[in-house]
């Protein structure tokens, strides 16, 4: 007798942790570069600075960045591949500028660590083998044996 039961459908993973906390960082960089530009920019409203141009051009390059970094966000929770490269230069630059807030005459040591644990946190992410295999592409994902 044939078996009349049901089968389950293929079974489709779900988003891995490691993908879920990669967008929760990522994420949280996006909206505090969200909130420095609009605080920049009432900033430059309210009290203008001693160079406008500085300021305008110090608020377009954080806008510009908060795009960047919502985008990628956007792009990763869609799956795609390219993001990966996207985040990993975010993050070494972030790095970059948390190392810069450790040092010099101006440093503030817990500026330093706010940037610098997210950095190293995404890097392993963005890095590790279940977001890069969540982020192969799927016509390569059927050629697998």
């Amino acid at each position: 007798m044939p078996d009349t039961t049901p089968t389950a459908p293929d079974h489709v993973p779900g988003r891995p942790p490691a993908v879920t906390t990669l967008l929760v960082v990522v994420g949280l960089e996006a909206l505090a570069l969200v909130v420095t530009t609009v605080v920049l920019l009432v900033e430059s409203i309210v009290a203008p600075s001693s160079s406008i141009a500085s300021a305008i051009a110090l608020t377009l390059l954080c806008a510009v960045a908060a795009l960047w970094l919502v985008s990628l966000v956007v792009g990763l929770r869609n799956r795609h591949a390219w993001v990966r490269a996207g985040i990993l230069v975010w993050q070494v630059m972030q790095g970059a500028l948390a190392i810069g807030a450790f040092q010099g005459v101006f440093r503030v040591a817990w500026v330093g660590w706010v940037l610098l644990v997210p950095a190293l946190l995404g890097l392993t992410l963005v890095l590790s083998r279940a977001v890069t295999g969540w982020l192969v592409p799927r016509d390569a994902r059927d050629d697998r044996p």
